[in-house]
């Protein structure tokens, strides 16, 4: 007795359409890229010229030949902190720590990638900074440094700083300096020095109110004075009189009684109180 095996029939139209959908499936998961919020790409055409330097694909979701690449890039603002020993004029050491914000330009990217690669802020960016610190530093005294000067030298840095990177495709936004380290015997000589002269602005201010105050009372009693010379000059015996009168006529009126005797020597009304 031999063995049977039961006949398996198989619709190769079946087998094709799975092995097509399979096929399909592979093909739109190796060509599919999603790009999230904040990130970019750069195309990389295998067997083309490479790195497409003609567009930037931006977030969402991109469809690509399943052989070519696509380099992803973080291109929001990023913050490099730095922290250097840097010389000031004078000779001075001092430990120096800043921050620079700054981000890769969108349409630049494929060139940025093509030139230096995910790499670029230790090529560019940390390079560009320690130049443009030393410089400005270099420009000013270690008091200068660390009193008045210090955002006027954020502002010189990134104006130093700003050509260098964009010959690079980034972009400067904005350079702090958050800390300034002076020797110790230094540093309480430079804020004694800026105490004395607090001071001495406060004591100069004190003295220029004093003499504003005093040329106000002076011009107020000149005033006085001369308002004094006038009235006195137009009081005549006539005038008083007169005055006088209208004085009597007003006290008639009164609901208060009053004794008044008419005609004293200069024939003036005299009033001696209520009756």
């Amino acid at each position: 007795m031999s063995d049977s095996f039961p006949e398996i029939k198989v619709n190769k139209g079946l087998v094709g359409s799975v092995v097509l959908l399979i096929v399909v499936l592979i093909f739109l998961w190796k060509s599919s890229v999603k790009l999230d919020a904040g990130e970019a790409g750069v195309l990389f055409k295998t067997f083309d010229d490479g790195v497409d330097i003609e567009q930037t694909l931006g977030e969402g979701f991109h469809i690509i030949m399943p052989w070519n690449k696509v380099i992803k890039y973080d291109i929001r603002q990023q913050e490099l902190k730095e922290k250097m020993n840097v010389l000031s004029s004078n000779g001075l050491k001092m430990d120096i720590d800043m921050s620079i914000w700054y981000e890769p330009l969108f349409q630049k990217l494929p060139l940025l990638h093509q030139k230096k690669g995910p790499g670029y802020e230790t090529k560019i960016v940390k390079p560009a900074i320690r130049s443009a610190l030393r410089e400005v530093i270099g420009r000013y005294t270690a008091e200068e440094v660390f009193s008045e000067k210090r955002n006027i030298i954020a502002s010189e840095i990134k104006e130093l700083t700003e050509p260098l990177l964009g010959s690079q495709y980034l972009q400067t936004n904005e350079v702090f300096i958050r800390k300034i380290t002076l020797p110790s015997t230094y540093k309480q000589a430079i804020e004694n020095k800026l105490k004395q002269k607090q001071e001495s602005e406060a004591y100069e201010f004190r003295l220029e109110k004093a003499a504003k105050e005093a040329q106000r009372l002076k011009i107020e009693a000149e005033g006085k004075a001369t308002a004094n010379r006038i009235l006195s000059a137009s009081l005549t015996d006539k005038i008083l009189r007169e005055k006088g009168i209208e004085a009597t006529l007003q006290l008639a009126t009164s609901q208060n009684s009053k004794v008044v005797v008419v005609g004293n020597q200069d024939g003036m009304p005299l009033i001696l109180g209520d009756k």
